[in-house]
């Protein structure tokens, strides 16, 4: 199946006709994925760069690395599921859905489909042929038939997507919090560091979660058979990208007594924009018409960090006879913005290759002066600006 050689900017390759825009065409469709390919091998520079400059710490960069090898592995499965749409397979599969307007990902429906079919993919395998004689039928059509064996390569295609998500290690629609363990603070109060993910279906954006909790319970929180699952309940259920983090972390807080949220922070990883593919309106999408930039650099994408502090402990009364520890969370002072973002920072970058770099930083919009730019330059080495 060889690699497309039409242009990047096709528009009637994408049905346009919702927000949500369906790839029905198959190069369009590959070029998607390639695109994400490129794009997920560069945000794990772009962690390793914001490990060398601090920001991050090793341990930070491991988590996050480990969610964007996962969404990789996520799209790499769905390009082998819509590897030939817009061919004739002999039955109506569908494409792709993706979110053209506000996310330039594939849509929340997509990654259900995706974890129901992972549930019965031992089934699907059982009952069908195995690579190499789906190869060497193909091989019998193309010589003795003379005819291209689209059936069998379709067949092909849907047997390596569940051999994927048999794999495993995928981004799915919710990925439960785990705890690592960070030390003890004394001899009854441990540290963790707990981590979950979530594609939210509100923005159709995969968004990660840090938090450092402080745990005085009498068992340890992840072998606590009654407070683990009901902790891992309640952060997958707040994991909403509407709510604020200082919202996430007092809900927490308050029901936990003897849990104690020190740092908060959220990732959001997207919007992609696009000037084959995506429809959003602003500075971005003016920077991409004006790059021109060759296939597989017409991109750019949004990366937003927040991060929320405890600052300080204070106690209030439980009952007649005991008080429980609550933290008061540190707001960003300026401006007021702490009240409006819920965060103690906010950070946004954008990352995107080095020509309509350049276009960005010709036009210099409004707005962007502190967004931190990471460039892709010659090689995939990221550029910090």
């Amino acid at each position: 199946m060889p690699p497309s050689d039409q242009p990047e900017d096709r528009r009637d390759d994408v049905t346009m006709d919702r927000d949500h825009a369906g790839l029905r065409d198959t190069f369009a469709s590959r070029r998607y994925f390639k695109k994400f390919e490129a794009i997920t091998r560069h945000l794990t520079r772009v962690a390793a760069q914001m490990q060398a400059e601090r920001r991050l710490s090793e341990e930070d960069v491991k988590i996050l690395t480990r969610y964007i090898v996962a969404l990789d592995y996520t799209f790499r499965a769905l390009s082998m599921k819509y590897l030939m749409v817009g061919r004739d397979t002999g039955r109506f599969f569908g494409s792709l859905e993706m979110d053209r307007v506000e996310s330039g990902f594939p849509v929340f429906n997509e990654l259900l489909v995706m974890a129901n079919d992972a549930a019965q993919a031992g089934k699907h395998l059982e009952q069908m042929p195995g690579v190499e004689a789906l190869k060497d039928e193909m091989v019998r059509k193309i010589v003795g038939d003379r005819e291209i064996p689209t059936k069998l390569q379709f067949a092909l295609s849907q047997r390596l997507y569940y051999e994927e998500l048999l794999k495993g290690d995928l981004f799915w629609a919710r990925n439960d919090p785990q705890a690592i363990w960070q030390g003890n603070v004394t001899d009854r109060r441990r540290r963790y560091m707990l981590h979950w993910a979530v594609y939210d279906s509100q923005i159709n954006l995969p968004t990660i979660y840090l938090m450092e909790v402080e745990d005085s319970g009498r068992t340890a929180l992840p072998k606590d058979e009654r407070r683990w699952p009901e902790a891992q309940a309640h952060l997958v259920g707040q994991s909403v990208g509407g709510l604020k983090l200082v919202t996430i972390a007092k809900g927490f807080d308050e029901d936990f007594d003897d849990l104690h949220p020190k740092r908060l922070r959220r990732f959001h990883v997207g919007p992609m924009y696009s000037k084959a593919y995506t429809l959003q309106n602003g500075p971005l999408r003016e920077v991409l018409e004006e790059a021109h930039a060759p296939e597989g650099q017409d991109w750019a994408l949004a990366w937003t960090y927040e991060e929320l502090e405890s600052e300080r402990v204070t106690e209030e009364r439980a009952g007649w006879f005991s008080t429980v520890e609550r933290e008061v969370f540190a707001l960003d002072p300026f401006s007021g913005r702490g009240v409006d973002t819920g965060a103690t920072r906010m950070e946004r970058a954008i990352i995107l290759p080095q020509r309509p770099f350049q276009v960005l930083a010709e036009k210099n919009p409004p707005g962007f002066g502190s967004v931190r730019k990471f460039v892709v330059g010659a090689g995939g080495r990221v550029l910090s600006y």
